[in-house]
């Protein structure tokens, strides 16, 4: 038996079914839960205040005890197995997924199910939901049919066959058969029953499995990568097309700092990113809902780095200061101001996503022509802004430089944009286009790389290394085993590297120091050192990366490399397709080596 540890750590499992995601520690309580959007306030959020952010928890003898963790295999329902003296018992969670012809059906919903295995468990409910971030007045009122949850920002009920006293009592009874709770907002309708339930079980376990089938795996990794898969699809908003960066705000990406950040918008790079994680492995309807949401955001108003779940643009930044934080680290906020701020890489990565997507042979997109006055927007959008200094990938907030990256991503957009320029029959733009990614790419080359230091900088002449450059060579910019880049790995491994985890720079920002591992940085350079050739290192340091997982093969954004915690928002898209796309190519350049090419080999 374990009792639940004082020291706060990210070993949770995550959940949800495109409209929420709820995360659950291994004592099986839920410690964060927004309702009815990945971004709305939370409605359990002990994540950010043990005492405070409310939780939905069992306990055993008054205690709250740890589990063992796992998700049914190829899906994202989350078991959790407790065995304490002679008794054992189990918690299935899930947020119901159910097919509905061509689509699904994603109700408002997340449903724990408890089984009795093994003695006599005695438990008790500790049902205390917290709406508003904690900060609306919140009341349970019972019901014919379940408990009424006031406060929240829609209708919330909670049903359940175990009876309602003992839940809002939070009385001791014997778990002797197999009960449920369902926690549903929206407008009333029917409660469920036992048989629904265990319905719904069945048809979101055998939907997850059908998705994960449908996944063409490398021979590398193929575990990581599916779970890695299985967490994006649980980021992507299924009625807007929407992909959030993560499912948390505020965890903080150094203890006792104010670095801490929501993140529960769509970032268009990130978001960017993972349509091209996804398409790799074959998913391609998640891109296809992506273009839509961009079509829609880029029409009403000069672009910006993120926005909302339904395309909000507005996303005021506020401190929650009544929330401890997590682990007591404070500094609680909600929304997020680089809205508000000017990257001049965004045109890129739009740029890059669009052209793979659109001349993906199995995407039928009627009248793919209409996306071409976009296209042209962007690219020429790409070609005024790029002298122009920006915050850059960062996200700094106050230190406007020339970034390299953000160059490189203008120039990804004149070249790409040249390319679909020919498949839309405007060979004047095509030429035109890219004549101007050939001086931009000059540009970058000339002033970017500095001699004497033997790298790639953070920003044009500048003197400082950036982990983002270890992009370049994925981008077409510079070939991988080009001397420059070659040195510009050997020189980012003795500078940003600690204890074998990649820094994203080692100069002062907003906030001074950083001093956290940026878990995509390492799996960047994995599949740098993959692309040069260095293929065995590359192995190894993906490996190496791969231990810190959590339990349930989960990644936040943040590794300290001191103690080897997980920190920063989680689970975070951004880390999950690092990994996919550094196992992919190292996958296939592992085959072309050991003369795995052929089928049955």
């Amino acid at each position: 038996m374990n009792r639940r540890n004082p020291v706060q750590v990210l070993s949770h499992g995550a959940v949800g079914n495109g409209r929420l995601i709820a995360l659950i520690s291994p004592t099986g309580a839920v410690e964060w839960l927004c309702l009815p959007r990945f971004d709305s306030p939370s409605v359990f959020g002990r994540l950010l205040d043990a005492d405070k952010g409310g939780v939905f928890r069992f306990l055993w003898r008054g205690e709250e005890i740890e589990g063992t963790q796992q998700y049914l295999a190829n899906t994202n329902v989350l078991q959790t197995r407790f065995a304490c003296d002679d008794e054992e018992w189990e918690i299935v969670d899930f947020a119901p997924r159910l097919a509905d012809g061509l689509s699904f059906r994603l109700p408002i919903e997340f449903i724990r199910v408890v089984r009795p295995l093994r003695g006599h468990p005695r438990l008790a409910v500790d049902f205390d939901p917290r709406p508003g971030y904690a900060a609306a007045p919140v009341g349970i009122l019972e019901a014919t049919d379940g408990l009424v949850v006031t406060g929240a920002d829609i209708p919330l009920r909670l049903f359940s066959n175990l009876p309602l006293g003992y839940i809002r009592h939070r009385r001791e009874f014997l778990l002797d058969r197999t009960l449920y709770f369902v926690v549903r907002g929206g407008a009333e309708c029917h409660p469920p029953t036992a048989v629904s339930v265990n319905h719904d079980l069945e048809l979101t376990v055998a939907g997850w499995r059908q998705w994960a089938k449908t996944c063409a795996l490398p021979n590398f990794a193929p575990e990581a990568v599916l779970r890695s898969a299985l967490c994006l699809k649980l980021h992507v908003n299924e009625d807007t097309g929407a992909i959030i960066a993560a499912a948390t705000t505020s965890i903080p990406e150094a203890m006792g700092t104010p670095r801490t950040w929501d993140y529960r918008y769509c970032w268009l790079r990130d978001a960017a990113f993972v349509v091209e994680a996804l398409r790799r492995l074959s998913h391609l309807q998640e891109g296809e809902k992506f273009i839509h949401f961009l079509r829609d955001v880029t029409a009403s108003g000069p672009l910006q780095p993120l926005y909302g779940v339904a395309g909000e643009r507005e996303i005021p930044e506020r401190m929650l200061e009544h929330l401890a934080g997590f682990g007591g680290n404070g500094y609680v906020r909600v929304g997020n101001a680089a809205a508000e701020q000017k990257q001049n890489d965004l045109n890129g990565e739009i740029i890059l996503c669009l052209e793979t997507l659109l001349s993906d042979p199995r995407i039928v997109i009627e009248e793919p022509a209409k996306f071409f006055p976009m296209i042209e927007a962007l690219v020429e959008e790409a070609i005024r802004i790029a002298p122009q200094p920006d915050t850059g990938i960062w996200e700094f907030r106050s230190m406007l430089r020339p970034y390299t990256f953000s160059r490189a991503m203008c120039w990804a957009a004149m070249a790409r944009g040249a390319e679909l320029a020919r498949r839309f029959w405007r060979p004047d733009l095509a030429l035109r286009w890219g004549a101007q990614a050939e001086i931009e790419r000059e540009i970058i080359l000339g002033r970017g790389f500095q001699p004497d230091l033997g790298f790639f900088t953070q920003s044009l002449g500048g003197k400082y290394p950036d982990a983002a450059n270890l992009l370049l060579p994925a981008l077409g910019l510079i070939d991988a085993r080009d001397p420059r880049f070659v040195s510009t790995v050997e020189a980012y491994r003795k500078d940003l590297m600690e204890r074998g985890l990649v820094l994203r720079y080692r100069n002062d920002d907003d906030f001074g120091e950083t001093t956290s591992a940026f878990t995509i940085c390492s799996f960047w350079m994995a599949e740098a050192l993959a692309l040069m050739g260095r293929i065995d290192e590359a192995v190894e340091l993906f490996n190496h990366v791969l231990s810190f997982q959590n339990p349930v093969g989960l990644f936040s954004e943040d590794i300290d490399p001191e103690s080897g915690r997980l920190l920063g928002n989680f689970p975070q898209a951004y880390t999950h397709v690092g990994l996919i796309h550094a196992a992919m190519t190292i996958g296939e350049l592992l085959d072309v080596r050991d003369g795995h090419v052929r089928a049955w080999v």
